[in-house]
């Protein structure tokens, strides 16, 4: 049985608000990716803010930048999702709507099973592995640790 779930945090700064047209393609979007992600092999949960979606979850000095948290069962089913589906296509056309960041955007660590983190929780692992680079604490797809125990 598995006690541990796999949380992921990742980060984008928006070339504008999530209401204006240039926003408009990644919004026209969000809707599918997070019904890929629901139907996605390993999918347990998503961090959503007051507008229904992740959006609007804004835990940073900078009213731009927007996070998104998620819960996979393991590494595999979350690289699965990112890379080999049409998410791809996200990930591919992600400048004409996002500013290119200079720090890590995306952090991944493991969860007791039942837990939910906080946008707060997410931030500090970030950070986290943007001072000490991949730790058992917070760790990346190209630097993964095992679940504990």
């Amino acid at each position: 049985m598995n006690v541990y779930h796999l949380a992921q945090v990742n980060v984008a700064r928006a070339k504008a608000e999530m209401d204006t047209e240039i926003m408009q393609g990644f919004m026209n979007r969000m809707d599918e990716m997070n019904n890929l992600a629901d139907a996605a092999d390993g999918f347990i949960w998503r961090m959503v803010g007051d507008s229904g979606d992740y959006s609007s979850i804004r835990p940073f000095d900078d009213p731009l930048v927007i996070m998104n948290v998620s819960l996979w069962r393991d590494v595999d089913s979350l690289k699965h999702y990112v890379y080999k589906t049409t998410h791809m296509g996200i990930v591919r056309a992600r400048h004409a709507w996002f500013d290119k960041m200079s720090d890590i955007q995306q952090a991944l660590w493991w969860i007791p099973v039942g837990h939910r983190p906080s946008a707060q929780e997410a931030r500090r692992k970030l950070e986290l592995l943007r001072q000490k680079g991949a730790t058992p604490e917070a760790f990346t797809f190209a630097q993964p640790f095992p679940a504990p125990g």
